[in-house]
């Protein structure tokens, strides 16, 4: 099999499987499982980094593998997941189909041009990441179920405010704004607030 299979992918591939999972549930109108899922897979896109970086012996050719294999990851989960998701919940319209169109595209850009940003920041320095150009696109698997979980509470009027937003936060993909990387605390705060979300998906009906 053509690839390179260790522990460092693993959560990678669950991530992208529990994202198709999102996918086929958003399809058949499940819509909280597929946030859930998508939120999953925010999870398990926050450790991959820090479980591949466990592994020092790694190659050039293992490194740009896991770069490449885990933006394809990222297009499917935080790209096509949230896509469909909003397609679907709008009632399939033209206009919800434009916007996510346009939402998938700038996520391709946005992923695009990390893959050979950082090809090249790895081949200049081994220090770690600091910051990102453009707000990352797992940032959506947090925005995504606030909106959602607004709209269920009445504080959005309707579905089409959901996708102005959604089309807003695929423009801060692809703006040259620069995006702290989170550390350990930030990490905290993010998965709190995850789990807080999930929360509050599983109980509101």
């Amino acid at each position: 099999m053509i690839g390179f299979y260790d522990y460092t992918v693993i959560l990678t591939y669950c991530g992208m499987i529990s994202a198709f999972a999102g996918i086929l549930n958003a399809i058949n109108g499940n819509y909280r499982t597929a946030l859930i899922c998508l939120m999953f897979t925010g999870l398990c896109d926050m450790f991959d980094g820090t479980v591949a970086s466990t592994k020092k012996s790694r190659n050039k050719k293992e490194k740009r593998f896991g770069i490449q294999i885990d933006s394809l990851s990222d297009l499917i989960s935080f790209g096509v997941l949230p896509a469909v998701f909003v397609y679907m919940y709008s009632g399939k319209t033209f206009f919800s189909g434009a916007i996510a169109a346009v939402y998938t595209l700038l996520a391709l850009i946005r992923l695009s041009y990390f893959n050979v940003d950082e090809e090249e920041r790895q081949d200049n320095t081994r220090e770690r990441r600091s910051e990102y150009l453009g707000v990352p696109v797992t940032t959506v698997a947090l925005l995504l179920p606030l909106v959602y979980l607004l709209y269920k509470g009445g504080l959005l009027s309707n579905t089409l405010w959901i996708n102005v937003i959604f089309l807003m936060i695929s423009i801060f993909f692809v703006l040259a704004v620069k995006v702290k990387k989170p550390h350990v605390l930030g990490k905290i705060m993010v998965l709190l607030l995850g789990i807080f979300e999930m929360a509050l998906l599983i109980i509101i009906k």
